[in-house]
């Protein structure tokens, strides 16, 4: 009989189980005692040593691996910059990420006394002692180990996706995000979220709409079905990532759309089938930003940030159209065509393009 089946098997399964977890516990109170004796607290040293032994990270990669919001995280960086543990810079391939790295000079985990050296030369030695098809092993275990941990992290602080009415999934290493939307008869809300962890998150009220997602696509879609008068409202409340790029298609009739992309890294935004009311506020470009909004609506706002530049096509029909300080009134079935003043068409912009009949447009910055 196999180690694995008879009873000696499970003896030693249970000793590497308590094992691990006196691990886990006498590396808490490590960091307690560390902590304590360098003056911080636990949550600063543990994001040092994982500066350190990890390379520089985002602040959203750093709250995944601490369990921290990532506005916990803001604070806490600001704090150790100011102290001279960190500094923060701009990626120079993402000029919207950015890098936390320990500070040159600084204190660091290590120069501060808070990790005894004889404890990291013990572990080295002890390390020494394996060959290499032992190191295999334990390094394997330690990395599933690791992925498990990394995602019970994410459930615990994100909640649990077989919640009723709240959808969600790991973030993960995930480089982008796609969401599509079949919304009728709802009213919808997309935004930024720079506390989540996760990918998205999506609350509903009312009737549940098929929810699907895979390699970053995300599938919001409620059947197609006529609305009945006394039935709950549709109401749908989406949260996405602030951690990756964002496309995003929504499919919407006789609905209120508010799309709440202010820190989001947007790469293209799709409104079609029209709505009574869509508002959009979008983030800073970082490249030419197409955004269509097709179908009759009512009112149509647009809001980018000040300095941001804009192209506009309006083609179809308006009762009033305000474009920064311009200004049109009755445009109708022509191709009403504006740029924002000093635009430059190899500069990041957003590309605007409006179809259909509308009572109201209004495109601003500020």
């Amino acid at each position: 009989m196999s180690s694995s089946t008879d009873g000696s098997g499970a003896e030693v399964r249970g000793e590497l189980a308590r094992e691990i977890r006196q691990f886990h516990e006498l590396s808490a109170s490590f960091y307690r005692a560390a902590a304590a004796r360098a003056g911080m607290t636990i949550t600063d040293l543990q994001v040092l040593d994982l500066l350190e032994s990890a390379g520089p990270s985002t602040a959203g990669q750093l709250a995944d691996l601490t369990g921290l919001t990532t506005g916990a995280i803001t604070g806490m960086l600001n704090r150790l910059e100011e102290a001279g543990h960190v500094r923060r810079e701009r990626d120079p391939f993402d000029g919207r990420r950015v890098i936390v790295r320990l500070a040159p000079g600084g204190t660091g985990g290590h120069a501060a006394g808070a990790r005894p050296a004889a404890l990291g030369t013990a572990w080295d030695d002890l390390a020494l002692e394996l060959n290499p098809a032992e190191t295999a092993v334990i390094v394997a275990f330690l990395k599933r180990c690791n992925a498990l941990a990394r995602a019970e992290i994410l459930r615990l602080r994100d909640g649990d996706a077989a919640e009723p009415g709240i959808f969600s999934t790991p973030l993960g290493n995930l480089t982008g995000g796609r969401l599509t939307i079949d919304a009728g008869g709802s009213m919808l809300t997309v935004r930024a979220d720079e506390e989540l962890a996760a990918l998205y998150r999506a609350r509903f009220e009312g009737p549940a709409p098929e929810v699907g997602a895979r390699d970053g696509e995300v599938s919001i879609r409620y059947p197609r079905r006529l609305v009945v008068l006394g039935k709950p409202k549709r109401v749908a409340d989406v949260a996405l990532s602030v951690g990756v790029p964002w496309r995003i298609a929504i499919q919407a009739k006789a609905s209120v759309i508010t799309a709440q992309l202010a820190r989001l890294d947007l790469r293209e935004l799709t409104v079609e089938g029209g709505a009574s009311q869509v508002r959009v506020e979008l983030p800073t470009a970082t490249g030419v930003v197409p955004v269509r909004i097709n179908g009759a609506a009512s009112e149509i706002k647009v809001h980018r940030p000040a300095g941001v530049a804009a192209r506009v096509h309006l083609h179809g029909w308006s009762s009033m159209l305000v474009f920064d300080d311009q200004k049109s009134y009755g445009v109708a079935g022509g191709d009403a065509r504006l740029l924002s003043s000093g635009f430059d068409a190899t500069g990041p912009y957003y590309d605007i393009e409006v179809n259909g009949a509308t009572s109201m447009v209004t495109i601003a910055a500020g």
